[in-house]
């Protein structure tokens, strides 16, 4: 029996998204179609991709909700979400908690929406295109924000829902069309990661087809070459010392995915000179200052912001936020609450304690904070032990979902020493990676499942 089930054929899994597919197709096609089209236009036109992204989701929601309702996981963020509401009635400003909502609830309505919208590994890799591709104008407006010192003009400035900054923000960092340089960065990330995925898929099937690669796939592997250096060389230029961490981390991710060993050497020597002409002691701190540039060494060991008060530094705000969840570990001092104690305590504003996990334990309490990493870590455990029980047949998807994996990763790092939930289109985009793993997750079981049921019956 055991034979007879792995015997199951890719067109036996065809047959069954087929049958899973046209039912509604129509209603399909339209939220599908809406959802690319918002995609693309999110990061350059934040409102009109928000546009397409509502009508999806209302798309999926009219059609789905028994499904989506009837799902186990969702239960568990409903639960987390009926807390947040108890713990903001119970905040130290309850007002502020609650316009703090905000930045959850509405997302949580968008992942599990696009959950049941994104079924496919074919889906996963259509949109992973789709983010590259507009980060390539995102990129060449930040290059010219640096250099040529670009603004936005004021009459436009409605209209596409951004400023650009010249000289960056804060000065001589690249932001682009984003608030912030490590907002910037944060999306960088994101498509730098997804953009080096699909650049691998492109180069194992040109190594595969050898001397037959098309017409096509050399464009493939030409524009996202480019892609992949244009936005590293923005990760770059947006000086975050967050974003580059996490960039090396992904590239040794991806090499050691590969088998590439060599590459695992380049990177590893590159970060350890650096690291080595930061922190290593005299005088071999010294030799490796005179080969490593300044730009790098000088970041990691804050001499480029030498006069940084202490109430800015990170250590300060992490212990603070560390004290605000040993006063109130069940339920927190509430959503946006961190910004009016700290300011009350240290006479300075400031938005979050750069760091998700201390700003959850202070705000929404520890219980809270790990039902929500609980069940994100569930969906990525699945996404893992996916890759390594799909079949023959799947064998293709295996990278893409895997650059998925690495994408949402690359945010969960991210975030573990910054914020950037409150950003509409990078919090949106990390809820997106998450709700493409959980789908195809959830796809893949039922497609098993079902494969499983007709082969026993048949046999």
């Amino acid at each position: 029996m055991l034979s007879a089930g792995r015997s199951c054929d890719s067109s036996c899994l065809l047959f069954v998204v087929g049958c899973l597919l046209l039912e509604k197709r129509s209603y399909w096609q339209r939220a599908w179609g809406c959802a690319q089209w918002g995609v693309l236009l999110f990061p350059l036109l934040p409102t009109w991709g928000g546009v397409g992204l509502f009508l999806a989701l209302a798309n999926v929601w009219k059609h789905e909700y028994r499904q989506i309702i009837q799902y186990p996981l969702n239960w568990g963020f409903a639960i987390w979400s009926v807390w947040l509401l108890i713990a903001s009635s119970l905040a130290f400003k309850p007002v502020e908690a609650f316009l703090g909502l905000a930045n959850f609830l509405p997302f949580l309505i968008f992942f599990v929406a696009f959950t049941v919208l994104i079924q496919t590994p074919q889906q996963l890799r259509r949109l992973g295109w789709i983010l590259v591709i507009p980060s390539i104008p995102v990129v060449i407006l930040g290059i010219g924000q640096i250099l040529w010192g670009w603004t936005t003009p004021v009459a436009w400035q409605a209209i596409l829902g951004w400023v650009l900054e010249p000289q960056g923000n804060p000065p001589g960092r690249m932001a682009s069309v984003f608030m912030y340089a490590n907002i910037l960065a944060a999306y960088l990330v994101i498509v730098f990661i997804l953009a080096s995925g699909l650049w691998l898929e492109a180069i194992v099937e040109a190594f595969r087809r050898n001397v037959s690669t098309t017409h096509k796939l050399r464009w493939r592997i030409g524009f996202l070459t480019v892609a992949v250096m244009a936005n590293g060389i923005a990760l770059i230029l947006t000086n975050s010392r967050n974003a580059w961490g996490v960039a090396i981390a992904a590239c040794l991710a991806f090499a050691l995915y590969q088998g590439w060993r060599w590459l695992v050497a380049v990177v590893v020597a590159a970060a350890t000179a650096v690291l080595g002409a930061a922190f290593s002691p005299s005088p071999l701190r010294e030799w490796l200052q005179a080969i490593v540039p300044a730009y790098f060494w000088a970041r990691l060991t804050d001499q480029l912001y030498p006069d940084r008060p202490v109430a800015l530094m990170r250590m300060t705000q992490w212990r603070f936020a560390w004290f605000l969840t040993q006063q109130r570990p069940w339920t927190g001092w509430g959503l946006r609450n961190f910004t009016p104690l700290y300011e009350q305590q240290m006479n300075l504003w400031l938005g979050h304690p750069h760091s998700l996990l201390l700003m959850l334990t202070a705000e929404t309490g520890i219980p809270a904070t790990l039902l929500l990493f609980g069940l994100v870590g569930y969906i990525l455990g699945e996404g893992v032990l996916l890759l390594t029980k799909c079949p023959s047949e799947w064998e293709q998807d295996r990278l893409i979902i895997f650059s998925y994996l690495v994408a949402f990763g690359g945010c969960i790092l991210f975030n573990s020493v910054d914020v950037t939930l409150f950003d509409l289109r990078v919090n949106t985009l990390g809820w997106l990676l998450l709700s493409g793993i959980c789908g195809v997750v959830i796809n893949k079981k039922r497609l098993f499942q079902t494969c499983h049921d007709r082969v026993i019956g048949n046999w």
